[in-house]
């Protein structure tokens, strides 16, 4: 996920797979949400928000939608308070799966004007070298790449530039 602006405060997501699955009808027990950690469940719950959003180009022209993904990043972001999260454990390979970056939904949505589509969208942080990639990838063998630096600014906030 990214944001906007001159930082990273979203959680990010890495290598997680979304089973393509279809359900008539969803019954939820407060036993069952009790047995999982907080976070675990505030996380399933933004994949399940997220998973139908196309990256987040649909986000774009539905506000209630909207409303309840940042809800939902904000109730994670409240079940891990006090967790680091810019530590090693965040240099790593990640895929967007979703985004309010108006430039990278851009270059998404508008690729087929190229004669292609878009790939993978991922992110390559680096906390040791202090460096964060965006990789749009267009298969077969087409990238946009963006070289940024970045600073820890906290337990839990990457500035980028």
């Amino acid at each position: 996920m990214a944001t906007s602006g001159n930082s990273c405060p979203l959680p990010a997501i890495s290598n997680i797979s979304l089973p393509r699955r279809s359900f008539s009808t969803v019954t939820r027990s407060s036993l069952t949400d009790q047995s999982q950690p907080p976070s675990l469940a505030a996380k399933r719950h933004l994949l399940r928000l997220v998973s139908d959003q196309d990256r987040g180009l649909k986000t774009q022209s539905d506000p209630q939608k909207l409303s309840q993904i940042i809800e939902a990043i904000d109730s994670l972001a409240a079940a891990g308070r006090g967790t680091i999260t810019t530590d090693e454990s965040l240099s790593s390979t990640w895929r967007m799966l979703w985004t309010t970056e108006k430039e990278q939904l851009f270059i998404i949505k508008n690729a087929p004007i190229l004669g292609t589509s878009a790939g993978d969208v991922l992110q390559v942080i680096d906390v040791d070298q202090r460096t964060l990639n965006n990789v749009i990838t267009f298969p077969p063998d087409g990238v946009f790449f963006v070289r940024s630096e970045i600073q820890v600014a906290s337990t839990q906030r990457v500035d980028f530039r």
